[in-house]
């Protein structure tokens, strides 16, 4: 579950279905050398001296690292994040091998299901051997659907197995009293990443290729008239798509808050049955008339209803068989992955060969049982100190963050007290949760790779399911502790650092103090930040959803934020490609907020003292190049385009060079001069935490 206004470091890493999918015959992919860190943490043969500063400080401090760094085919990108996420995958088949290696293991034990899970998935026979036969049940439940009621209930099943719905039905804190649970409904139905994608001439080339997917799919399933079956699909999903909100519209908590009962849902968005979708979902009929759901975008709701009840009862039928070979395709034989790579992988993001089996092996296994893998993993690879030294850096970017707000220049005293009572009631987690998910119910067979699949996906709703109507839980994480990320949680006034990212080149106990600040230190700054960002600015200390700011404030909160706004907008990543600063804002803020606070608080460190040079570098030269370090990565052009229209993070480039322009010590440091590409002038600079 992906917890509501859950803002992260990092968008789609190396975790992705495409990156985890595994053709059966691709050789291993080739081992890339480890990212070279340095005696005290930088890799300074990285730098390109060619390049200054003040021109590009991404390629000053990353050039010759980038120019020399080869994708990995079996990749869209790599950097240090798809370094740590690849070693953190490692590490959890070292966990699954030994566990499917001891045939003394009880099959009903974690242990057991774990090894059963993944000595399943490896048996690449025994899946080509069944071929489409583990989709024959679901088929045959769509071919039976013959009206609405029957389309919405088996539309329902989304949530228990590889069914699809038109509709995305979650269970997460309510935004606006976040000790109790609510359901949100919101907008799905597509196929391709985006509505963009079904609209714009730029990706004219991707849906002439999807629809020969979808047709393929269809031919792979033996459904009946599969080409013109496809056409009809792709035309319900193109209509669907012109209703559905941009992206940058859906970041806005208090837009996106819209309470509807069942009742008037059936009212506002007729054409889609929604009580028997919300019963065929497991919600009691008692009552369900007056159940609210919390709408996310009533409009596009409203449109796809209506779409879904002009739509023949043939082409829904064809829309969910497609779906729901679409989605289990990485569950079944080669035909199936190949066709599924071939579009979502080289096709989409660009990518030109699947991972072998073991990893795939190892994502499938890890969505079902995470959290039983994430214990393991504590256990075996994070050491206790780094949880230690964690809290003393993470109480001093906290402490750096007060004193910002103390003397913040554009905010009046009453915003101020309650942005200071807010960062008061921070909850800082780190390395892993208090408690872990129990997983005793759910149901693992040897062999059934398909079978597995389904039921953790049912097992998974059920258990959100079963929160409903109880307090919220608190201690519950978003991200397993094997993730290579971190995130800020709104509605707990929470940030979470998961213990695969507290390593090098991000945490590095033996580094120099300020390439820690400026890494590890802007990571913790960048989540602290989020909390006062567009979005996680409208969340009070107690985590509610409420209007906590003087109107005079937020409007000069505003101003600045359409300030920085407009330099992203201005990024050209690719030619005629530029950062959708709306999209991006919120990332953006915490980007400049966490390097901020990481220089501040480095400067606290140091009490007075005077800062060490080390090779001709001084201490806030090193902050910056630890920030830098951690954002070098090359990524593959069609990722990048894709990524631009989904992923509401900047490219690398923008997380480096921007952010820096903006914050005067950086001119300081490194001598920077007006002529100089990334110049600013100081009344130009956007100055926010």
């Amino acid at each position: 579950m992906m917890l509501l206004g859950t803002a992260c470091l990092a968008g789609v890493l190396a975790g992705t279905q495409a990156q985890a999918a595994a053709t059966m015959t691709a050789p291993a992919t080739p081992s890339v050398p480890a990212m070279a860190q340095g005696p005290w943490g930088f890799d300074l043969p990285g730098r390109n001296l060619s390049v200054k500063p003040g021109d590009n400080f991404f390629d000053y401090a990353n050039g010759t690292y980038v120019d020399h760094l080869v994708i990995p085919p079996d990749r869209t990108s790599w950097g240090p994040f798809n370094e740590l996420a690849e070693l953190s995958r490692t590490r959890v088949q070292a966990i699954l091998k030994d566990v499917s290696s001891r045939p003394e293991a009880n099959p009903a034990t974690i242990e057991g299901k774990l090894g059963t899970f993944y000595a399943s998935f490896m048996d690449e026979a025994a899946v080509e051997a069944l071929g489409a036969k583990p989709l024959a049940a679901d088929l045959a439940a769509i071919r039976a659907v013959h009206d609405a009621a029957s389309f919405a209930a088996l539309a329902a099943k989304a949530q228990e197995t590889f069914q699809s719905s038109p509709f995305s039905l979650m269970i997460q804190p309510d935004a606006k009293d976040p000790t109790r649970y609510a359901l949100d409904l919101d907008q799905a139905g597509l196929g391709m990443p985006d509505r963009d994608y079904y609209s714009k001439p730029s990706f004219a080339a991707k849906k002439t290729a999807y629809l020969a997917y979808v047709e393929q799919m269809l031919g792979l399933i033996g459904w009946p008239d599969a080409k013109q079956a496809a056409s009809d699909i792709v035309a319900l999903e193109t209509a669907i798509a012109k209703v559905h909100w941009a992206r940058d519209e859906m970041r806005d908590p208090e837009k996106s808050y819209n309470p509807r009962t069942v009742q008037q849902l059936q009212k506002d968005a007729p054409g889609f049955d929604w009580p028997t979708w919300l019963k065929a979902a497991g919600l009691p009929e008692a009552g369900l008339a007056q159940r609210v759901l919390i709408a996310g975008e009533p409009s596009a709701i409203a449109g796809e209803a209506k779409i879904l009840g002009a739509t023949n009862i043939a082409t829904l039928r064809a829309w969910m068989a497609f779906h729901l070979a679409d989605n289990a395709a990485p569950d079944l034989s080669k035909p199936f992955v190949d066709a599924w790579f071939a579009f979502n992988g080289k096709t989409l993001s660009g990518q030109p060969q699947l991972p072998v089996r073991w990893k795939r092996a190892v994502g499938a296994t890890s969505s079902a049982m995470g959290w039983a893998i994430g214990r393991v993993y504590v256990a075996r690879y994070f050491p206790p100190e780094s949880k230690v030294e964690m809290g003393h850096l993470t109480d001093a970017l906290k402490t750096a963050f007060h004193v910002r707000l103390e003397h913040n220049s554009w905010m009046g005293p009453a915003t101020r007290a309650a942005a200071l009572r807010k960062l008061d009631n921070f909850t800082i987690q780190i390395g892993y949760p208090t408690k872990w998910r129990d997983y005793g119910t759910l149901e693992v067979h040897k062999g059934d790779v398909y079978g597995n699949a389904t039921r953790a996906i049912a097992f998974e709703w059920q258990y959100w399911l079963g929160h409903l109507g109880k307090p919220v839980d608190r201690d519950e994480w978003d991200m397993t502790p094997q993730t290579v990320n971190a995130y800020n949680m709104p509605v707990f006034d929470e940030i979470v650092f998961p213990a695969a990212i507290l390593q090098p080149p991000f945490f590095n106990p033996k580094a120099d103090a300020a390439i820690n600040y400026g890494a590890i230190g802007g990571v913790i700054g960048h989540e602290m930040t989020h909390s006062f960002d567009d979005e996680g600015r409208k969340f009070d200390e107690h985590g509610r959803l409420r209007d906590w700011w003087t109107k005079a404030d937020a409007t000069r909160f505003q101003k600045l934020a359409d300030r920085l706004g407009a330099q992203y907008d201005a990024f050209e990543v690719l030619p005629g490609v530029h950062v959708n600063g709306k999209l991006t804002m919120g990332e953006n803020i915490a980007d400049l907020g966490g390097l901020t606070l990481a220089l501040d608080a480095y400067h606290a460190s140091l009490q007075g003292k005077p800062a060490p040079v080390i090779d001709g570098l001084t201490g806030d030269q090193r902050v910056f190049l630890g920030w830098a370090q951690v954002w070098r990565e090359k990524v593959r052009d069609d990722a990048v385009r894709q990524e631009i229209v989904v992923d509401p993070h900047s490219p690398p480039v923008a997380r480096v060079n921007i952010p820096m322009h903006n914050i005067d010590a950086w001119y300081a440091a490194w001598a920077v001069e007006a002529g100089q590409k990334l110049y600013l002038k100081p009344q130009d600079r956007v100055k926010i935490w």
